[in-house]
């Protein structure tokens, strides 16, 4: 049996923290391989690239998510006891939860909430002077999401809420004051939601059974019993902070129709060229770098031990451009998702294996329906400018976006 390749040094925080989406694959193609072992945050770790270390990494028998994820992330991302940290049948039980929540008609009504904000909000964008992309999005879907999940949103609240939504995906990875703020951010979240949680179960607020919110509060687990207040706030903010994460998904598909202007033209004249544009967008720009689970027992894959107890880091931005499943990785081409089929290991912005069974994000449709929302009316309900501005992606973010956030000037809704 082999060992590991290893990774230079005692320990790689700093390397990763500095080059979150190119570390792994950079370091796996200097070792020619597809893994090599480190320390992360002192922590035995084995980091892993590619479509077949993803399907390794989605398989049930040697790998856990339980314990894998560093503290800083659960207490700002994830929250905890949530869905991320369960496996096995508890895992699939509320997972059943999620999907629930996914028919074609409920995704399709937050679209049409999603739009009929946008075309409010459009009626203000002509009278600025100038529009950031990203800060009016962020917004949007905050209130997008509330409405959709039954969560009552005050309009004084709109600010606040928006703004602790952000930080825990935004500052989940940040260092010093920034994974304060977010920590502080999903307290205040999780107060906010486990009240909400309370008032439905009480009788004091009403929504629908349909309702995120009313799914949340009324779930049992494998028990008979009803998940504690705590745990259902972590979980329902598990369907309103990811609706509002999507904003840097639609920032960075703004990014990208500036970027290849002969894009624009292509989506006005086929709407059916959408859904190839936006996953090209989800493919090419990073969101998170990496997912964790841990070694439940030792196991063999390719000659190489995997013993029990290591962390294990799967990259997903190198998996999602790798050259042994894309052709020409680097560059921008929609057309490439023409008629694709579909892997469910080589293409995995969030998350691969199975919706059901696996640890693949519940939400991703819900992601590729806000984007093509989004992207539909950036080229075909209004006219702008995009004047001078950093648009550079600040690839030390944790997702990069632009420098500027986007900014559009003199906007006009069409006829």
């Amino acid at each position: 049996m082999s060992s590991i390749p290893s990774a230079k040094g005692i320990d790689s925080t700093l390397a990763l923290l500095r080059n979150p989406y190119e570390f792994i694959p950079d370091t796996c193609r200097d070792l020619e391989g597809d893994l090599f072992e480190t320390r992360i945050l002192f922590q035995k770790t084995i980091c892993m690239t590619g479509a077949a270390a993803a399907e390794v990494f989605y398989s049930e028998d040697g790998l856990v998510r339980a314990g894998s994820m560093p503290k800083r992330i659960q207490r700002t991302l994830l929250g905890e006891k949530g869905i991320q940290g369960l496996d096995g049948e508890a895992h699939r039980h509320r997972k059943r939860m999620f999907m629930s929540l996914m028919a074609s008609e409920r995704i399709e009504a937050l679209e049409n909430t999603t739009r009929d904000l946008l075309d409010r909000y459009a009626r203000d964008w002509q009278a600025a002077e100038k529009v950031v992309l990203y800060d009016e999005v962020r917004e949007i879907l905050t209130r997008a999401a509330c409405a959709w999940s039954g969560v009552p949103l005050p309009e004084a609240e709109v600010e606040t809420r928006t703004a602790q939504m952000t930080a825990l995906f935004q500052d989940a990875g940040a260092v010093g004051w920034k994974h304060w703020g977010a920590r502080l951010a999903r307290h205040r979240a999780e107060r906010w939601t486990a009240g909400i949680i309370e008032r439905l179960r009480d009788g004091s607020l009403q929504t629908g059974q349909e309702s995120a919110a009313h799914v949340v509060a009324t779930w049992r687990d494998l028990n008979g019993e009803l998940l504690t207040s705590k745990v259902a706030a972590v979980e329902l903010l598990n369907v309103v902070r990811p609706i509002v994460a999507v904003s840097a998904f639609i920032a960075q598909a703004a990014h990208a129709l500036h970027r290849h202007p002969e894009w624009r033209q292509k989506l006005k004249d086929d709407e059916g060229q959408l859904e190839p544009f936006v996953q090209e967008v989800r493919r090419l720009y990073p969101f998170f770098p990496a997912v964790a689970a841990r070694v439940k027992s030792d196991f063999e894959w390719r000659g190489y031990r995997f013993s029990k107890g290591y962390r294990v880091l799967l990259d997903l931005y190198g998996t999602n451009t790798d050259a042994r499943s894309w052709d020409a990785p680097q560059e921008f081409r929609p057309e490439r998702f023409q008629d694709r089929e579909d892997n469910p290991y080589d293409f995995i912005p969030q998350g691969g294996g199975d919706h059901h069974k696996n640890h693949r994000c519940p939400g991703e449709w819900i992601a590729i329906s806000q984007m093509k929302a989004f992207c539909s009316f950036l080229v075909n309900a209004i006219d702008f400018e995009v004047p001078d501005q950093d648009l550079d992606l600040e690839t030390g973010e944790l997702p990069p976006m632009p420098k500027s956030r986007f900014i559009m000037r003199n906007v006009r809704r069409r006829q």
